[in-house]
């Protein structure tokens, strides 16, 4: 990514980095960005303990092989589990993503599918790559969408303005706002049910992940 020394600001909760837009990066490349930033392993454990009583997960993410008959080359494929840091064989929540360019060729989504066998997955990233492969019919359910757009020096995405269905922990809609930025990442992922109550997910502040440092 672009390693400009720029300056550093705070919108609402989320840091990020202040940078002209870069609307000359190849959609191809944001792609690249996007999935390189996201494999590998990241925690937020020094947000747990700047902040008594906040979990300490860690979030884990690789590269797969999905045996597909899609045609797009730009398509690239991850698995994803998050787990409490004391729990890391019970994750909480495992996806697949695929990351790719939209129809428009003007954003990055990174599209997200519920596995038909979970636990059949778990730890999936532990394993060689060259065994990392998933039929696409374990791809079950498409549970949402977030659209990335490259800002100059890092990513913001977003779910659509409604969110996303879900029957996640109580929750029917879910919405998530992530920056992707020099150190990790900060996510705003909030549940709410059928009143519109928050049942679940950041409040005033994003969790913030921040890569291990083996994993990069």
């Amino acid at each position: 990514m672009n390693t400009l020394t720029i300056r550093s600001i705070i919108i609402g909760s989320f840091v990020t980095t202040a940078a002209p837009t870069n609307a000359q990066v190849p959609i191809q490349q944001q792609v690249k960005e996007v999935v390189t930033h996201l494999v590998g392993v990241m925690d937020t454990s020094n947000q747990a303990k700047a902040t008594p009583g906040a979990p300490n997960v860690r979030m884990t993410t690789c590269k797969i092989q999905v045996i597909t008959t899609e045609q797009n080359p730009h398509a690239v494929f991850l698995y994803q589990e998050q787990a409490v840091t004391k729990q890391l064989s019970k994750p909480y929540r495992q996806r697949f993503l695929r990351i790719a360019p939209t129809i428009n060729q003007s954003q990055v989504e990174s599209k997200a599918f519920k596995p038909a066998t979970p636990q059949a997955w778990i730890g999936l990233c532990s394993k060689p790559e060259t065994q990392r492969v998933v039929q696409r019919r374990e791809l079950e359910e498409f549970n949402c969408s977030v659209f990335f757009k490259n800002t100059g020096n890092y990513y913001v995405g977003e779910t659509t303005s409604g969110g996303c269905p879900s029957n996640f922990r109580g929750a029917t809609r879910i919405t998530n706002t992530i920056i992707l930025h020099q150190t990790g990442m900060d996510t705003r992922d909030r549940g709410f049910d059928a009143t519109g109550r928050q049942v679940w997910g950041a409040k005033e502040d994003p969790y913030q992940f921040r890569w291990l440092e083996a994993s990069k």
